[in-house]
């Protein structure tokens, strides 16, 4: 009888054993699923990574920052690339680490692509605007309205001047794959 009772304890402690184990696999499995991929970009700020783009293709740098529906990279020749996230179809080279996903303030929230965009805008920035269709645009972005930027578009060898400008095209930035600065050569 002792030794019925054993194995039923045995048992039952196996059976709860295996039962805190799949809870465990459970809630990995549901924390996992909150992973954002910008928190999984955040987490390899630094990193050499490889992104494949609609439009644009594999692009490849030092990733430096990490907006909320952009990346910056660092390419090679001092080339910067600004990539809309919505483009992307993978990404390569990401470390083990994910960054917390911390609730974006307002301040973050606001820091969208039109921002950034902004920024070159300001800048008086030449750039190579490569569309998600593929189609390739070179200019000076001249100013960004809520969901464009308009281009004054000119050669990347030529600085903006009423000259150099052959037109000026509304771009849509949810057709933006990437902006890139021409670097140093």
């Amino acid at each position: 009888m002792r030794w019925e009772q054993l194995f039923a304890d045995l048992e039952a402690a196996f059976a709860a054993e295996q039962a805190a184990a799949e809870d465990l696999a459970s809630r990995t499995r549901a924390e996992v699923g909150a992973v954002r991929l910008a928190d999984r970009l955040r987490g390899s700020t630094g990193r050499d990574v490889a992104l494949d783009c609609a439009g644009a293709g594999r692009v490849a740098g030092r990733l430096v920052d990490v907006g909320s529906d952009w990346v910056l990279l660092a390419a090679e020749r001092g080339q910067e690339l600004l990539v809309a996230t919505g483009c992307l179809r993978a990404v390569g080279g990401l470390g083990p680490v994910t960054a917390p996903a911390d609730e974006p303030g307002v301040v973050a929230r606001s820091w969208d692509l039109r921002r950034a965009v902004r920024g070159l805008a300001r800048d008086r920035a030449a750039v190579r605007c490569v569309l998600q269709d593929g189609t390739v645009l070179t200019g000076t972005v001249d100013r960004v309205g809520a969901d464009f930027l308009e281009l004054a578009e000119h050669h990347l060898d030529q600085p903006r001047r009423r000259t150099a400008v052959t037109s000026v095209r509304a771009v849509v930035l949810g057709a933006v794959a990437l902006l890139a600065s021409p670097g140093a050569g």
